[in-house]
């Protein structure tokens, strides 16, 4: 069993194969117990079942405090790994709220029915776990490799962060994803539905010959994957300003994204109550660059403060947008 000790980007191979074990565990009992059958989620059960998967991203963060204190976890970088863990999760999460509003689009565009959107998000998943771990995997060779990099991650997030306070969102337009074309392209693709498959067996209708073709929910699956994509582009800099832990950084963003897809249900109900939570994401984002080139410069920000910094501008932004928007009047423009 010694092979299970071998070292894989600075971590034990048994501590990826456990972190691993736990997101599969998950997908198995949310895919074949919660939701074995499918069905439309309100945002009561949508809001239960968040916070569930909050709770488990909690007991792993109690997890790495605990090997972190009895000295079985180190950080590559030396940051403090509980700090950082909690501190890339929260920024992930709110991040994603973008990513919900998009999603809705998505599958609106695709005319998904509700009790097929749940299975699409997790077997989505999947995806992410893959997109997520390359992304990181190469934002972690050129950190690793060239210093100065994260003074480009530091301008790039202060950019995005000034740009999303003076920028007005406008209407996506999903018919102009190039996914959507693509696929379509190098697929056979069903004009209708078929339940909950993404792939079905039909005549070709030039040769009459059995085909495989692609149903619009595998269609919605793979512009959804896509969006991620785009999203990480923000996401990903971010977490690596907080730390360079190539195990922290992936973990945050997988435990952030397997309860987005629970809480997506809610939030896409609830998303005009939070419009000016935009704002403070943006000043998060600014915070987070700028802290960047202090840390190159001048040595480690505590990473207690920058914690409680996050979440104090976080919790601001909530509260701000839910008492503007406590008579049910959404701010203009659209939700972030």
């Amino acid at each position: 069993m010694d092979f299970l000790f071998y070292e894989v980007i600075s971590k034990p191979l048994w501590l990826w194969l456990m972190f691993l074990t736990i997101v599969v565990a998950l997908m198995i009992f949310d895919l074949g117990v919660l939701h074995k059958e499918d069905h439309e989620i309100g945002v009561a059960e949508s809001l239960k079942l968040s916070a569930f998967y909050i709770l488990i991203s909690i007991a792993f963060g109690g997890y790495i405090w605990w090997a972190w204190s009895n000295g079985t976890l180190v950080t590559s970088d030396g940051t403090n790994p509980v700090a950082s863990y909690f501190q890339g999760y929260i920024i992930e999460k709110v991040l994603s709220i973008d990513n919900v509003f998009v999603i809705s689009l998505i599958f609106g565009y695709f005319a998904i029915p509700r009790k097929y959107q749940y299975r699409a998000l997790v077997w989505g998943i999947i995806g992410v776990i893959i997109l997520r771990g390359v992304m990181i995997a190469i934002g972690a060779e050129l950190v690793s490799n060239y210093k100065w990099m994260t003074l480009v991650f530091a301008a790039f997030l202060a950019f995005t962060g000034i740009k999303m306070l003076f920028t007005q969102e406008g209407e996506t337009d999903v018919s102009k994803n190039p996914m959507v074309g693509m696929v379509s392209k190098v697929m056979n693709v069903t004009k209708e539905l078929h339940g909950q498959k993404f792939f079905v067996r039909l005549p070709h209708p030039v040769t009459q010959k059995m085909a495989i073709f692609a149903t619009p929910l595998f269609v919605a699956l793979v512009v959804i994957n896509f969006a991620d994509i785009i999203f990480a582009v923000d996401s990903v800099p971010a977490i690596f300003l907080i730390t360079t832990d190539t195990f922290i950084v992936y973990t945050a963003n997988i435990m952030a994204i397997l309860g987005l897809r629970a809480l997506y249900f809610a939030l896409a109900a609830l998303v005009h109550r939070f419009h000016y939570l935009k704002y403070a994401l943006a000043v998060v984002l600014i915070f987070i660059g700028l802290k960047g080139f202090y840390s190159y410069f001048f040595g480690k920000f505590d990473p207690y403060l920058s914690l409680a910094i996050t979440i104090g501008i976080i919790a601001a932004g909530i509260f701000y947008s839910l008492w503007k928007t406590r008579d049910g009047a959404a701010g203009t423009g659209h939700p972030s």
